[in-house]
């Protein structure tokens, strides 16, 4: 072959793989709003972002840590990130225009059901409080500012009669709410989170902190009051010095996004929910708790994809 012949083939090979590339589509990175290290958002967060990017090969999804449910869900409407976790209370206030929300974030939508969150409502060491009742002008720990937790800490205390003004609130991450308990630093933190919780088992195990029970009518009075508590249980031998099951306030946590997430997003996280959740297991035995059938509870409207997906899959239950 002549050297003008080689030229022209190579041109024609640099031609052809240009046009082959050039018919890729670009790969769409997305994120993933979880919150602190401390809890279970983060390392199942995670574990989905890294599921996901693998079952979708025009997409690559990250965790970030963030604050938390509010700020989540802040950073969705702002459009800094794409899908997020965020408990019931947050969804609610949020798409109704309620406590942090002048204004109803509108598009937001439900994608799917994660765990309940059990309310863990932790005295330090040496603490002679048998109730919530008994922490009037405590140091208390409820939650990082811009979280569910935080969010979800004045309503328990409201339940009790209380507001800010009647603790010394303390605005710690699980981390530093645990540290905090174990170093005196505070008398009473409230987080709700999964169980078991590394924050949790930090403070009873090492630091001695003691799990406080809620009492039915508190429990009752939040139900009633707000549409997205229900009752939960902590089980006895989960933590250090709790062997008896323990009644407390619980909340859903939900995957969430704007209306207009892609179908294809929304349908990756279904699946991921129902058919491939034996890897999500291996991170955290709390997967075990999600059930599909709680988005006919949801606090507010589904996304399109996952209204199809109830109305094919559930409803002929």
């Amino acid at each position: 072959m002549t050297s003008r012949s080689l030229r022209l083939a190579a041109s024609a090979a640099l031609a052809a793989g240009a046009a082959t590339a050039s018919c890729d589509p670009p790969q769409e990175f997305l994120s993933l709003g979880t919150a602190g290290t401390g809890g279970i958002y983060y390392p199942l967060g995670g574990a989905m972002a890294a599921r996901m990017s693998l079952n979708d090969p025009l997409r690559q999804y990250t965790a970030e840590v963030s604050g938390g449910s509010v700020e989540n869900v802040n950073r969705l409407r702002a459009r800094q990130t794409d899908l997020a976790f965020a408990t019931g209370n947050t969804v609610f206030e949020a798409a109704t225009g309620g406590q942090d929300y002048p204004e109803a974030v509108e598009d937001l939508r439900i994608l799917a059901p994660l765990y309940p969150n059990m309310t863990h409502i932790l005295v330090s060491r040496g603490s002679t409080a048998t109730s919530v009742s008994d922490l009037a002008g405590a140091r208390v720990s409820v939650g990082a500012a811009g979280s569910g937790t935080e969010q979800m800490s004045r309503q328990i205390l409201e339940a009790y009669g209380f507001s800010y003004d009647d603790v010394r609130p303390q605005f710690l991450t699980f981390n530093e709410s645990a540290t905090a308990l174990k170093d005196g630093a505070i008398d009473a933190a409230i987080i709700s989170v999964g169980y078991p919780a590394a924050a949790v088992l930090e403070a009873t195990t090492t630091g001695g902190a003691r799990l406080l029970a809620m009492e039915p009518d508190r429990i009752q009075f939040l139900r009633e009051r707000y549409p997205y508590f229900i009752t939960g249980e902590i089980p006895g031998g989960i933590y250090p010095g709790a062997d008896e099951p323990l009644e407390t306030a619980a909340i859903m946590n939900w995957v969430v996004g704007m209306a207009d997430l892609p179908e294809q997003v929304v349908d990756g996280v279904l699946r991921l929910l129902t058919d491939d959740r034996e890897v999500l297991a291996q991170v955290h035995e709390m997967v075990d708790q999600i059930d599909i059938a709680r988005l006919r509870e949801a606090p507010i409207r589904l996304h399109p994809i996952t209204q199809n997906w109830v109305d094919l899959n559930l409803e002929q239950q």
